[in-house]
């Protein structure tokens, strides 16, 4: 891995392909119809590292996940930004129509960007087209969890849920941060939630437990990961106060002291004016942990209860826009490229407790990010050799219009105002989930959404562009 250091002052300048993770789609993006299965490429590479990459491959990889940010997510916030959106619904079962108008509103759902669907489902299960507009019980079975959407996505293998980084015999599964590292590229991980949280775990660590969050921080302390950025301070509570007794719900005080006093690889930064250096530049490593002075989340969990977004003022803490920008600056320095997963993480917590007012926050606070990392990208890279995904790995609380059964409903609503909405659910769905892409490469996935739903049209499996990383452009 060949890196250049850069002096205080200099910012990036080497350029580099990026992939962005994020979420939307629409019938509309559908190609003709082609029918198919997932799984294109298998998930090993004989690939000679000297051999120079075709045109139309990515030299860097920015996955952004919207963790359970489904299409009525975005569409919430857009209707409460604007008053009018894309992907709403309508109809009997069996008869489920798209609703017509809307206009584009975040930069992801721009000209630029091609719109696909994803499926999301675990290892054992499947995701029927037909099925899931016949009623509204389909997609509330046999959902996914983070664990096995987040092994899936980093490693192109199916699993189980609860599962993280190994396949269902609980045999470890290489990730694309690992292929990275291995082909002399960066590679890091950032959310603004845990560190070791189950989708970022998912490119990081290997365990059949998702909830074995000190082997797992272990496990990620040790690695050859350049960056790891995300929540889960054990001296900090979820207001952003200091405490003096440790929480070791995500990592043990001692590992929080070992990387404090340097006793790591790791550059260890947790004030927001270092984060906010690393963003404006001043990178002097390559090898940065940076953990958020905060517990479970940067804003969700803080105290009060929101009616409207914002009514609680928000935690005065890093955001995720700082410490995207911050993790590809240090990434950027490795010639070679790199690979990085960032996850707006606390989507998924709000879909959880059917909180439309968090929900939009979040949705909004990863919205900000995708536009950080777009700039990143027209500014220190290019689209001819940079991917950005935007999407997510499942939808979380079945978020849809007011009057949502027996009959499909949209969500109606005026600018500035909380959506008229509903939710069928407390946890994750098995609905298609929006894709965005935009950079080199985005030929390779329109080519691999061989499967096609009557209402969001062309999608991939969410195992395709692990399997694209592997097998053909990496």
């Amino acid at each position: 891995m060949s890196f250049k250091r850069r002096s205080l002052a200099i910012t990036c300048a080497i350029t580099s392909s990026i992939v962005i993770a994020g979420i939307s789609g629409t019938a509309a993006a559908q190609s003709s119809y082609v029918s198919g299965s997932s799984g294109l490429f298998s998930s090993s590479s004989d690939t000679d590292p000297e051999t120079p990459a075709p045109l139309d491959t990515p030299k860097n990889i920015i996955y952004m996940i919207g963790d359970g940010m489904g299409y009525n997510h975005v569409s919430a916030t857009n209707l409460f930004e604007t008053g009018q959106t894309m992907y709403q619904v309508e109809g009997e079962p069996g008869s489920v129509t798209p609703v017509e108008g809307g206009t584009p509103v975040q930069a992801f759902e721009g000209a630029e960007w091609t719109q696909l669907a994803q499926s999301t489902f675990q290892d054992g299960n499947s995701y029927d087209p037909e099925r899931a507009w016949a009623d509204h019980n389909y997609v509330n079975e046999n959902f996914t969890d983070s664990a096995a959407a987040g092994t899936a996505m980093a490693t192109g293998v199916k699993t189980t849920n609860g599962m993280i980084g190994v396949n269902p015999a609980n045999e470890p599964a290489k990730n694309t941060s690992e292929y990275a590292i291995e082909k002399g590229k960066a590679a890091g991980v950032v959310s603004s939630v845990p560190f070791n949280h189950a989708t970022p775990a998912a490119w990081a660590a290997h365990n059949s437990n998702r909830n074995d969050l000190h082997a797992m921080a272990e496990e990620m302390i040790n690695s050859d990961l350049n960056v790891i950025m995300g929540a889960g301070h054990p001296f900090f509570d979820n207001n952003g106060n200091p405490i003096t007794e440790a929480d070791e719900d995500y990592m043990q005080a001692s590992q929080y002291e070992r990387l404090a006093s340097g006793e790591t690889d790791f550059t260890f930064i947790e004030e927001d004016a270092d984060f906010e250096a690393l963003a404006n530049g001043q990178v002097e490593g390559n090898k940065y942990f940076g953990l958020a002075q905060v517990e479970d989340t940067l804003q969700h969990d803080r105290d009060g209860d929101s009616v409207t977004p914002y009514d609680v003022p928000l935690n005065d803490v890093v955001d995720l826009s700082t410490m995207s920008k911050a993790a590809l600056n240090v990434l950027n320095q490795d010639e070679d490229g790199f690979h990085i997963m960032i996850e707006g993480g606390a989507i998924d917590w709000a879909g959880h407790a059917n909180d439309m007012a968090r929900d939009i926050e979040e949705v909004q606070e990863f919205n900000k990010a995708v536009e950080t990392v777009i700039e990143w990208v027209e500014t220190n890279s290019s689209w001819d050799e940079t991917l950005v995904i935007v999407t997510a790995d499942h939808e979380t609380g079945y978020m849809t219009g007011p009057d949502n059964d027996p009959n499909w409903s949209a969500m109606t609503g005026a600018a500035g105002i909380v959506p008229n909405h509903g939710w069928h659910s407390g946890n994750h769905t098995n609905q298609l989930v929006p894709v965005f892409v935009r950079g080199a490469g985005v030929s390779d996935i329109v080519a691999a959404a061989d499967q096609v739903d009557p209402i969001r049209g062309n999608y991939i499996d969410n195992i395709e562009i692990a399997n694209l990383t592997f097998n053909k452009w990496w």
